[in-house]
């Protein structure tokens, strides 16, 4: 077994994207019929129709298997009826060791194959994920074609090439000769990757494919068997990556369970008997910060979370406001704010924004973001879309309440918003809400889904030092700055890197606070504590597998 031409030439494109953190996207991003097939759109939708109301029979059953699933869609608000094949912890567990061995025995390009062509595969399935993903997240329809298609594929690929160049960045054998006067000490010396054990992967509801596959296949590529447990409400998106894996695996004569889709349900979990299970070793984690924090306390596991954090935009001073507004209207109102990345808290002086036209008050900025967000939700061509659907209820009941917070003006209320094709989605849009920089009890804290608050400060200074404290105590994953004064941004840069948070400035146009870039942007720094890691820098991989020497004196 080797690695084919065509995927190593990916790899070693993918490899040098990883190093000049260039623009690189080897999946294309647009569901175009030129780039997938002319009928592939359709197929996928097909395809997804034809799933529901059946048991799932992409994947091994294992050993005495049940049959669990209750995902239902945030837009129809009915369920899907698919169920998926479950086996106790102790199976999927003893099913990774049996295939441990086998997968460890594989040198990193041989890996490197199977984990390359099991994403071609996937890739033929896009736009059925993508529909998956709708129905199980919310999601409008290009986002879930995006982030849980081609997007989440390049970070797949992005840790598979990470993970390969660690593995192959020393020379695997050395012939080593020591002078010692009138002989030498000559040595062979080879070296092994070891990988730690056994891998688990828990994903999330919001984004089932994008922030599971970079665990997931980091920890197969440096030679660990994968259990993926999905989030109850989004089990399907995976269950196709999964599928997909197995029948490559299948077709090179590996054991399938090298990686195993393990799903439970809200009302009978097993994410906690899995993580404890003394042959799991590594642990990776989206979701929130308490479980998390359990999750990262656990004896004897190497972790790598993702928790939720408070992202802050300060702004100072800008060029054109109207700009400015509407980059930020639609990135509160992407997916109804319910992303890692979305921002949450806007600290204006309150001396007012400097703009060449005067100075705009944190009373009239929120009032511009406010017709901001309301001219995109009732934008017929696009509201419904970017706004998509709320996944949880319990984030339907946050927005709800927010009139209840102690010292907040509500400048725009919340609304249902109809949505063309689906009459019975679940859906709120942006509200936003005005306070102060003494009312930190309320925004002090995440409050996840579509809230933004408007908060005056003294000055810039403060606004950053503020923003600054929240990163510390609670974490972020996007901080915004608008300012045009260079020693202001250069204080920010310095101020908010040092607490380990990335700082974007002056986002105006196609480009926004939320958006991570495969092979280009760290996703989380690990640096706060909204997460200990980050997609994918060499620490994501390294942890996973040991380098042991052995040696033998040559004759």
């Amino acid at each position: 077994m080797s690695i084919s031409t065509t995927n190593q030439a990916l790899l070693q494109e993918a490899t040098s994207a990883l190093f000049s953190r260039q623009f690189y996207a080897p999946f294309p991003e647009h569901p175009s019929p030129k780039t997938y097939g002319e009928t592939a759109e359709a197929d996928g939708q097909a395809a997804y129709a034809a799933q529901l109301g059946k048991p799932f029979d992409g994947l091994n059953a294992g050993i005495g298997a049940s049959w669990v699933g209750h995902e239902l869609s945030p837009y129809t608000q009915t369920p899907l009826g698919i169920t998926y094949p479950a086996s106790s912890v102790d199976t999927y567990i003893n099913q990774a060791k049996a295939a441990a061995q086998s997968w460890a025995n594989l040198n990193a390009d041989d890996r490197a194959d199977i984990l390359i062509e099991s994403l071609m595969a996937v890739r033929g399935r896009f736009f059925e994920i993508a529909y998956a993903t709708m129905h199980t997240t919310g999601q409008g329809y290009m986002m879930a074609f995006q982030a849980s298609g081609p997007h989440a594929a390049d970070r797949a690929l992005e840790a598979i090439a990470m993970a390969h160049h660690e593995l192959t960045r020393f020379t695997a054998e050395a012939i080593w000769d020591k002078p010692m006067g009138k002989t030498n000490i000559t040595l062979r010396k080879w070296w092994k990757a070891v990988p730690k054990g056994i891998n688990v992967v828990v994903g999330c509801a919001t984004f089932p494919t994008w922030n599971t596959v970079p665990g997931m296949y980091a920890g197969l590529m440096t030679g660990n068997p994968v259990i993926v447990k999905p989030h109850p409400s989004a089990i399907l998106p995976i269950a196709i990556v999964v599928a997909e894996l197995q029948k490559v695996l299948a077709s090179r004569s590996l054991d399938v369970n090298i990686c195993q889709l393990a799903p439970d349900t809200l009302q009978d979990p097993i994410t906690k008997e899995l993580v404890q299970h003394p042959a799991v070793k590594l642990i990776d984690y989206t979701g929130g910060t308490q479980f998390g924090n359990w999750i990262e306390a656990l004896p004897g596991k190497i972790t790598f979370t993702e928790k939720a954090g408070i992202n802050s935009v300060v702004l100072e001073s800008v060029d054109d406001i109207d700009a400015v507004v509407q980059n930020l209207a639609f990135s509160v109102c992407l997916y109804s704010g319910q992303m890692c990345t979305a921002p949450q808290n806007f600290f204006v002086p309150a001396s007012g924004i400097k703009t060449p036209s005067g100075l705009v008050k944190p009373a009239e900025f929120a009032q511009k973001l406010s017709a901001g967000i309301t001219a995109l939700v009732e934008n017929p061509k696009a509201g419904s879309f970017v706004l998509g659907a709320i996944q949880n209820p319990a984030t339907l009941m946050r927005v709800s309440q927010v009139d209840q917070l102690t010292g907040v003006e509500v400048i725009l209320a919340s609304c249902v918003v109809s949505n063309p094709q689906f009459a019975e989605a679940r859906t709120a849009s942006p509200t936003v809400l005005l306070t102060d920089i003494d009312n930190e009890k309320v925004y002090g804290a995440e409050l996840f889904g579509p809230i933004a608050f408007v908060i005056s400060c003294p000055d810039a200074e403060t606004a950053l030092s503020k923003t600054a404290s929240l990163i510390e105590g609670h974490g972020a994953i996007s901080c915004g700055v608008y300012s045009t004064d260079v020693q202001i941004r250069n204080q920010a840069a310095e101020l908010i890197a040092s607490v380990g948070a990335p700082v974007s400035f002056n986002l105006t146009g196609g480009i926004y606070l939320n958006q991570h870039a495969s092979f280009s942007d760290f996703h989380v720094t690990g640096g706060n504590p909204a997460g200990n890691a980050s997609f994918t820098n060499p620490s994501f991989v390294l942890q996973r597998f040991t380098l042991v020497g052995l040696r033998e004196p040559v004759q």
